[in-house]
This record gives structure tokens, sequence and C-alpha cells, in this order.
């Protein structure tokens, strides 16, 4: 398969940050920026396999400035780093003060999602080529997150093992 370019994957979203995403810190609810971000990375991603894709894991969402309802965000996410049948995708969030123009990145994240065929089964993805200084920084270090992810799905999957499903409400 053929590497496709980082910029054919880029998906950029601007919204504002209305009374109804704000919590009672009056900032904006840090589901509802996890939701548009993984919205967002879906649309890279499918813009790089051009097939259905299923969430596979986030990596932590690293929350570093509120957003406030004086606020516009805008997500960013393209593809960084791809497996046989995994991409990951870059998301941050920069928000921007609409009364003064100052911005800061608010939240970053990894996704890694699965391409995937009609029947649900995965899908072989082309590799990325990246251009940029920042999307070469990404790609060099996403083989490492992606054993760490796995590392971190088997622990989860022994853990899982273990914990009760009884029905505490019955």
């Amino acid at each position: 398969m053929k590497a496709k370019k980082v910029k054919e994957t880029r998906v950029i979203r601007t919204d504002l940050v209305m009374p109804n995403d704000t919590n009672n810190h009056n900032t904006m609810f840090g589901g509802i920026l996890m939701r548009n971000m993984d919205a967002n990375s879906a649309i890279a991603a499918r813009r790089h396999c051009r097939t259905d894709v299923v969430t596979a894991s986030t990596d932590s969402v690293d929350f570093l400035h509120p957003i406030r309802p004086t606020d516009s965000i805008c997500l960013e996410s393209f593809v960084t780093w791809t497996g046989t049948t995994s991409i990951e995708v870059f998301t941050k969030a920069v928000a921007e003060d609409l009364n003064t123009g100052e911005r800061k990145i608010a939240a970053t994240a990894f996704l890694t999602f699965v391409s995937v065929n009609e029947a649900g089964q995965p899908q072989r993805v082309a590799p990325i080529a990246p251009e940029t200084d920042e999307e070469r920084k990404l790609h060099e270090t996403g083989a490492s997150r992606a054993e760490m992810r796995k590392v971190r799905r088997t622990q989860a999957k022994e853990l899982a093992s273990f914990l009760s499903m009884e029905k505490p409400w019955e």
C-alpha cells in the first residue's frame, strides 16, 4: 500500500463554548470535550483508511487549561502513526478567548482506531508519511506508544477477568 500524507488526514473543527457545555465550575465539561475529540479523531482516521473505524483506545486526555464560556474551542486532529490495522490520531484542543484573542493548548490526546470492513473485521491500512517536523516527531514516537498500549490492554484484560459482574442493585 502506498503511504498517505498526514495533511490528507487533518481535521479542524471550531465551536463556541455554550452554556450547556459547562459545569458548576463554569468551565467546559471534560466529557463533552472528550466526545468531540473522539469524533474529530474518527474523521481523521476515516480520511486515512476510507473505511469504517472503531475506537480501540484513548491514551490519557491531558487537560492543560480550563476552557471558559468566553472561549471558542478548536480541535485539530491528524494521523500520526499506523500499525497493520490500527491508526493512531493525535488531537489537540486550542482554546481562544474571543474577548482577548489569547490562545492556549487546553488539552491533548492520542486515540487509536481500527479500520474495519462491513462485517466489522479488521482491515489493513496504508502507512502514514509525515512531512513537517511536528509530524515526524509524533510519528517517530508512535511505535513506543503502541507498545505501551499493548501492555496496558493486557493489564486491563487481566483486571477484567478478576472483576465481579455481580449486580449490586439486587
